[in-house]
């Protein structure tokens, strides 16, 4: 080979190289951004469950401590077993969200052991936790009565719109259901 054939063979071979090494970076880096999109991902997962595993901790330890009722924590995210006088119950809250004044949420009610839901009031308690000892703020609490109206068709399982006034989801730390009541009161038989 002559030594402008060797020259340009030597410049092709390194312009070869060099267009190799131009465009390793920019693949090396495509690949960081995505290795650190999923590790962004997960370290907001892995909050999110601390959160769940913090919230299912303090409703357990409410519900242990309690003679009466049902404490929920919405972000445990987990249904508390309940003794009534209407019969075992699986209670859970569900669609934790904002509304113009306060919190709307659902509240799922679910006889056990085969049972079936009959009419029933109840009262809901509202408000946040202290965010030190995880107990609930007295003095901030409210207050409303659930009407479970009678079915004409026995049921097992039914849902609660509920809304909690004066409180943001990011502030209700806790619903609590208790004294369950029975109506006596049949459903009126349908008109033929």
């Amino acid at each position: 080979m002559t030594f402008p054939s060797i020259r340009m063979l030597t410049l092709f071979t390194a312009t070869l190289v060099l267009a190799g090494c131009a465009s390793t970076p920019p693949r090396q880096q495509q690949e960081v951004r995505t290795l650190h999109r999923e590790v962004v991902k997960l370290n907001q997962h892995m909050r999110q469950l601390t959160r769940q595993a913090s919230a299912l901790e303090r409703q357990t330890l409410l519900n242990q401590h309690a003679s009466a009722g049902a404490w929920l924590v919405p972000a445990a995210r987990a249904p508390v077993e309940l003794e009534s006088r209407a019969g075992p119950l699986r209670v859970s809250l569900e669609q934790v969200a904002m509304e113009a004044n306060g919190t709307r949420a659902t509240l799922r009610l679910a006889a056990t052991r085969g049972g079936t839901l009959p009419a029933m009031t109840a009262r809901v308690d509202w408000g946040p936790l202290d965010p030190v000892t995880g107990k609930p703020l007295a003095a901030e609490t409210l207050s409303q009565t659930l009407t479970l109206p009678a079915s004409l068709i026995a049921r097992a399982e039914t849902t609660v719109p509920l809304r909690l006034s004066g409180m943001t989801p990011e502030q209700l730390g806790f619903v609590r259901l208790y004294d369950v009541q029975v109506n006596s009161a049949a459903p009126a038989p349908p008109a033929r």
